[in-house]
């Protein structure tokens, strides 16, 4: 297999890169190299913010009705390019074409929210705020902002930070994941061809030194990042001490509590769904189950293990599978690493997913489905982020126990309950330490026009994704207050400061 030589994607072209740095992109399904990314340099990414710099001052000018139009095309092209945006997506990450599939749409459903922007963007106004005074405010874009976006998605989370930051009118620097960057590329083509002007999409690559340009660089303005939390808090604090806006989200530990009168059948498809599709690596994840009751446990243990033993593991372009790779060997290793631990610490290892082999994909980067039981708080494997198909059951006596778990746990990013009992669903809802909560809901990812955020150490800054938050996120907002004086003769004026009081006067509400 030849490999590809990926670039950067500047001012409406393809730029090769310079630094004379590159990471290899590889296939998943076969453990080998597929294409070479370039890690931009610092001078590389200077000019890339250069020329969003200019670009913005266009964009800018244009009414948010004629930016939305470009927006409406760009959304019908990437349903046009649908199968092949989800080919490049599955080669290079490894999820399953129906799951590539997701990445776009969720993505897409964003933009589609941003087609709204004309009333996103619109301000309040008071009259007679005070006598003969108006006060009136809009919201104008931030001028050029960033986005560091992770592996898992490398179409929905870019589209989820760049949609409302282009409806707004700002410039937006993209840099992606170096293990996925082709759907990104690929994506600032369609926006070019749907006739987004050339520099206000742009696509740099890189690795921790193009990272530490955008969070210093004084001409951007603000910084979306999604990732691990180490890194997260990195970006968070760094972006602040340069006096930029910052929303950043980190890891989880999803939890799903599963009450003694909640239909186990059911639970158990929903829990097989949501910790092992796309093998695990979602930020969503459904990674540990809570079942109330030693036999709510029991009986659940018994179904997950029937359900995993019939789960089909192929490769991405597998339609039959359930999930396909890991992206790389070193994210295989890693979650190898964490069910060794798991058995050292004395969890009950139910199904071992570390000697899973395809056929034919020897070298590829699988690993079966894991499942342990008779896990507690304080072992490595429910406290850290695995971000793979493993699954960890802890028993909890009662309700009041299995609440305390996703409440003090550090991560709070999402979280379920199952059961049938609405009094029960709803001091849960209420009480739980956790942003997004589902309710017989495994995965609670809230539709697009809502907001998507973790609390704790799963989210950083005060505006979430997508929905209302978004648009605050990358509009600055300016208030005016104006008065007309009424009944001044031709010359009364004449010789006036503008800080005479005579003249000009603060507003009360009398």
């Amino acid at each position: 297999m030849s490999v590809r030589e990926l670039t950067h994607f500047v001012g409406g072209e393809h730029i090769p890169g310079a630094s004379g740095r590159f990471a290899d992109v590889f296939d998943p399904n076969t453990g080998a190299v597929q294409a070479r990314v370039p890690l931009a340099g610092n001078s590389e990414v200077e000019a890339v913010i250069a020329n969003a710099v200019e670009a913005q001052k266009i964009w800018a000018s244009w009414n948010p009705q004629k930016r939305v139009r470009v927006l409406m095309k760009f959304v019908q092209l990437v349903q046009d390019n649908m199968d092949e945006l989800a080919q490049l997506l599955s080669s290079e990450h490894g999820k399953t074409l129906a799951d590539a599939k997701g990445d776009v749409q969720r993505g897409l459903e964003v933009v589609e929210v941003c087609l709204g922007a004309p009333h996103m963007l619109k301000g309040e106004y008071t009259e007679s705020a005070g006598t003969g005074i108006d006060v009136y405010s809009m919201r104008q874009p931030l001028g050029v902002v960033a986005g560091i976006t992770p592996f898992n998605f490398p179409a929905m989370i870019p589209l989820w930070k760049a949609g409302p930051a282009l409806a707004s009118g700002n410039a937006f620097v993209l840099k992606p994941s170096e293990r996925d960057p082709s759907v990104p590329l690929r994506l600032a083509e369609l926006f070019l061809e749907a006739g987004l002007p050339a520099g206000v999409f742009n696509v740099v690559n890189g690795d921790k030194t193009a990272v530490d340009v955008l969070l210093t660089d004084p001409r951007i303005k603000a910084v979306g990042f999604v990732g691990s939390t180490p890194i997260a808090q990195y970006i968070y604090e760094t972006a602040a001490q340069n006096g930029k806006r910052a929303q950043c989200f980190g890891g989880a530990k999803n939890h799903a509590i599963i009450m003694p009168d909640a239909d186990l059948d059911q639970v158990a498809d929903a829990l097989v769904g949501a910790a092992y599709g796309s093998a695990g690596e979602r930020c969503m994840a459904l990674s540990v189950a809570v079942p109330v009751g030693e036999d709510t446990a029991d009986r659940l243990i018994a179904k997950l293990t029937e359900r995993i033993a019939e789960l089909r593991i192929g490769t991405s372009f597998d339609e039959k599978a359930d999930f396909g790779p890991l992206v790389t060997a070193a994210a295989r290793d890693r979650v190898h690493e964490y069910i060794g631990k798991g058995v050292e610490e004395g969890a009950e290892l139910v199904v071992d997913g570390r000697g899973f082999v395809l056929e034919g994909h020897e070298n590829g980067f699988f690993s079966g489905a894991t499942l342990f039981d008779k896990v507690t708080p304080d072992m490595s494997i429910y406290k850290e982020e695995i971000f793979g198909p493993v699954l960890t059951v802890v028993r909890a006596r009662d309700y009041e126990e299995a609440l305390r778990l996703p409440t003090e746990h550090e991560y709070g990013n999402g979280v379920a309950i199952f059961t049938r009992d609405g009094d029960t669903a709803r001091d849960f809802t209420t009480r739980v330490e956790v942003g997004m909560v589902g309710v017989n809901v495994p995965i609670p990812v809230p539709i697009a026009y809502y907001t998507f955020g973790g609390w704790k150490a799963s989210g950083f800054g005060d505006l979430n994704q997508h929905g209302p938050d978004a648009f605050r996120f990358y509009t600055k907002t300016k208030t005016i207050t104006q008065r007309w004086p009424s009944g001044v003769k031709e010359g009364d004026l004449e010789g006036a400061h503008v800080a005479d009081t005579d003249h000009f006067v603060i507003p009360t509400m009398d």
